[in-house]
């Protein structure tokens, strides 16, 4: 079993001792992504990356993790394959001869 397979099922055993998979549809567990993310994002407000506080990046970061496996479970994706999918079809917008050492989008390089 894979160690994301384990924190799924770990993170899935949480949720369903406090009965709140009646609160765990898609759409609210990517409005709680997205204000995780945000929350993430704010560790570095104002400051440089270095200062932000590492122990806080981590909680964040951590529940951002933790509602995308949740969100993965509830359409039964595979996080790993979907991940891989992902690389190779950005490999493709994003050839190594064309993008290596820019941040330009796929469709103006």
């Amino acid at each position: 079993m894979s160690e994301l397979k384990k924190l799924e099922d770990l993170l899935v055993q949480f949720r369903d001792e406090r009965d709140w998979e009646q609160f765990h549809n898609p759409k609210d567990l990517a409005v709680a992504l997205s204000i995780e993310a945000n929350e993430l994002l704010e560790t570095f407000l104002w400051k440089k990356a270095e200062d932000a506080n590492v122990e806080k990046v981590k909680e964040e970061l951590a529940d951002v993790l933790a509602y995308s496996l949740l969100i993965a479970h509830h359409y039964k994706l595979d996080l790993s394959q979907i991940i891989k999918d992902k690389v190779a079809k950005n490999a493709e917008k994003y050839p190594v001869e064309k993008a290596k050492g820019t941040a330009t989008k796929y469709n103006e390089l």
